[in-house]
């Protein structure tokens, strides 16, 4: 910009005039004009000259030669104004007094006022235009001529000073820069100060006076908060933490290099190849020996007797080619076994397998579980003790009482008994006149009454063991006034009634359908009763001490096969022939519904604990539920060839047991953990035989000891074994 100024500032060309002097007649006054300011600038021609020559020295200390520059510059001068006389006179003038004016002004030389006035408009608002703006008159500005590419690259090659020129697409025009401003260029790209007299390193002013000062500025102490952690940081962190934690941040992983190969490697050695199946090459042909050769030596042809011989020999030892000598390859015949080959080569190539399978070496016992050793889990039933004897037919239900001295019995003869356990004797006998299904004790040592399932009836029944104290509370809990029916009300008749039996000195329950089962609460007042056929009313709930009876104020989904009480909450379970639903009794809400995946279940049995228990079914499936875990089994375990007829847990012993219809009862151990991250521990222990078959059932029930680890079974073969732990 500052060499263009000094150019301005040179006197005027006298081609310059002479173009001038052909102008039209309405230009004569323009041209008037700028004769009287060029004579006002001759004033100046030698302050211009000095600004010359400095100019000049400062281009030959750059290297290039002041001429070309002052030629080039002229010829330019000259071509402008050439272009401002086409657009008028007085636009030639005024521009021109304008760099006469430029020395007198304030302003830096740096500065020109732009040509065009447009302002802010887009230039290709004006593409489709002979003009590219206006100038400060309002005249139009047009568009130069542009050079072909040709032309303009041979005028860059020969202009040295091609590299300062930039073209100012806003004035349509070329600009070329000042040493100045290529200087504040390179600095601005160093990211240094663009002006000269910046100083980037100023010497250092020290605000606080120092003399005489025998204090610092401040003797307050160091405040807590310099010692204590940011909370802020803290808060920060845990912010971090959860969104990584959420996945809103993740984490670039570390870009998996290559690994190294062999470059010179065959195919056929490479096993594996990168995100392909295994590569396996095909089978290969033995190559040709000199047997197969049209004309072989002497030694490899048989004679007569070799070849007779060959006939004698079995198809597999037998050589599959016999050479022959030709003279010619001429007097070779066809092959005969080549379709042959042809044909078993290509199921070589499409049998052959793709894939290659590696064979895992994996020994057997290795992948059986770690039990602990039987021995360490003892004490539990392993022979048989006492059989007791007495009943004529197939031995259906027992039951141990609280105190475990007694056992009571049921038969299909009609019978039931009670006998002394550490003996065998039979102390009592009742004739019911039907088949049992079902006999239960009541849990409470005091209280010595008899649960007892015959057909629709369930008959309870004083034992008549215990002192007179105990003997009248239990005929007071056998009284019954008149004839009661349970408390429903509405059109259906009563689903159970409450009667006297005379004949058996007790009470008679009679229900509307078949009962299956009893099964009595830990504080032996309540019990239920499953009735299979009973629709809604398959499972009733009885109060003993108020002769009470009601039916579940729930909707059973299924048939139902057994219930129980849970053995210390007020939670009832009830097992259909799929499911197993989970009451509580005071909420009268449904817990949960464990799914056995069984065709059918056939019993049911709770941990002591509450939290376990263990269903099984008609298949020989048992299966172990872990309620806080999940609603499916925790372990199905597939021990009995048939039928399950009864699962049960001990009370104090980590044992539990079940009898089906192949004579057989297994004993597992089952260590319940209180630690919750600990599965229960499940070991078979021991099976139990002894039992014959009859009829096709084998042991039909089977029982615990409440104290000792003790099973009682009862079987199909009228009798009933104890098994001990010696």
């Amino acid at each position: 910009m500052v060499e263009l100024d000094n150019q301005k500032e040179e006197p005027i060309p006298s081609d310059y005039n002479e173009d001038s002097d052909d102008s039209d007649s309405t230009q004569h006054s323009d041209e008037s004009d700028f004769e009287d300011s060029s004579a006002d600038k001759d004033g100046d021609s030698s302050s211009g000259s000095s600004d010359s020559d400095s100019d000049s020295k400062s281009e030959l200390e750059d290297g290039s030669p002041a001429q070309d520059n002052s030629g080039d510059s002229e010829d330019a001068e000259s071509q402008d104004e050439d272009d401002v006389k086409s657009e008028g006179g007085s636009e030639g003038s005024d521009i021109h007094q304008e760099g006469v004016g430029g020395d007198e002004s304030d302003s830096s030389e740096d500065e020109v006022a732009p040509r065009n006035t447009i302002g802010e408009v887009p230039l290709k608002w004006y593409e489709d235009e002979p003009h590219i703006g206006y100038d400060i008159k309002g005249k139009k500005i047009k568009k130069k001529e542009k050079e072909d590419k040709l032309g303009s690259f041979l005028a860059n090659v020969d202009d040295s000073k091609n590299w300062r020129k930039i073209y100012d697409e806003y004035n349509d025009e070329v600009v070329e820069l000042t040493k100045d401003e290529i200087k504040i260029v390179r600095k601005l790209m160093k990211n240094q100060a663009p002006h000269t007299d910046f100083d980037p390193y100023p010497t250092y002013v020290d605000w606080f006076k120092w003399d005489g000062a025998k204090h610092p500025l401040s003797n307050a102490p160091e405040p807590k908060r310099r010692f204590i952690p940011s909370k802020w940081e803290a808060k920060k962190v845990v912010q971090y933490v959860r969104a990584i934690r959420n996945g809103s941040i993740t984490f670039d992983k570390p870009k998996e290099e290559d690994d190294a190969y062999l470059l010179w490697e065959d195919d056929s050695g490479l096993t594996e190849k990168a995100n392909h199946l295994a590569y396996v090459p095909a089978p290969k042909q033995k190559l040709p020996g000199h047997d197969e050769s049209y004309n072989p030596p002497l030694e490899y042809i048989p004679t007569q007797e070799e070849i007779n011989s060959y006939q004698l020999m079995y198809e597999e030892d037998r050589p599959k080619f016999i050479p022959k000598r030709f003279t010619s390859m001429r007097s070779i015949p066809a092959y005969e076994n080549a379709m042959k080959e042809s044909f078993e080569r290509c199921l070589d190539l499409y049998l052959c397998p793709r894939v290659r399978r590696k064979r895992l070496n994996i020994d057997p016992e290795s992948l059986k579980p770690k039990l602990p050793n039987k021995k360490e889990l003892k004490p539990y039933p392993i022979t048989c003790y006492i059989e007791y004897k007495g009943h004529e037919g197939a031995v259906t239900s027992i039951s141990v009482e609280a105190s475990g001295q007694w056992m009571a019995s049921g038969s299909s003869d009609g019978t039931v008994r009670v006998w002394e356990v550490e003996t065998g004797r039979c102390l009592r006998r009742w004739e019911i006149g039907e088949a049992v299904n079902c006999v239960t004790w009541n849990p409470l040592p005091d209280i010595h009454i008899l649960a007892v399932s015959v057909g629709q009836d369930v008959l309870l029944l004083n034992t008549g063991l215990g002192d007179e104290e105990e003997q009248q509370r239990i005929k007071e809990l056998l009284l019954v006034d008149s004839p009661k029916a349970s408390e429903e009300t509405g059109k259906k008749a009563p689903s159970v009634s409450w009667l006297k039996d005379d004949k058996h000195d007790g009470i008679r329950l009679r229900h509307l359908k078949t009962v299956t089962s009893v099964e009595w609460h830990r504080k032996g007042d309540y019990f239920s009763t499953v009735m299979p056929a009973g629709e809604s009313r398959s499972v009733l709930i009885h109060q003993l001490s108020k002769k009470l009876s009601q039916k579940l104020p729930f909707k059973l989904h299924g048939l139902a096969v057994r219930s129980t009480f849970h053995p210390s909450r007020s939670i009832f379970f009830i097992c259909t022939k799929k499911t197993v639903r989970v009451y509580d009794l005071l909420k009268r809400k449904l817990i949960k519904t464990l799914y056995t995946g069984l065709k059918e279940a056939s019993s049911i049995a709770v941990h002591p604990g509450g939290d376990n228990l263990i269903v099984g079914s008609k298949e020989g499936k048992l299966c172990w539920f872990d309620m806080d875990l999940s609603a499916k089994p925790y372990k199905t375990l597939k021990c009995h060839p048939k039928d399950i007829n009864n699962v049960v847990f001990h009370r104090s012993y980590p044992l539990f047991a079940s009898c089906s219809d192949d004579s057989t009862a297994y004993v597992f151990h089952g260590m319940v953990y209180s630690d919750l991250n600990q599965n229960p521990l499940i070991v078979p222990l021991e099976i139990l035989r002894g039992h014959a078959n009859s009829n096709g059932r084998g042991i039909l029930d089977c029982k615990f000891h409440p104290r000792q680890p003790w099973l009682f079974t009862a079987g199909a073969d009228k009798l009933i074994k104890l098994y001990c732990h010696y």
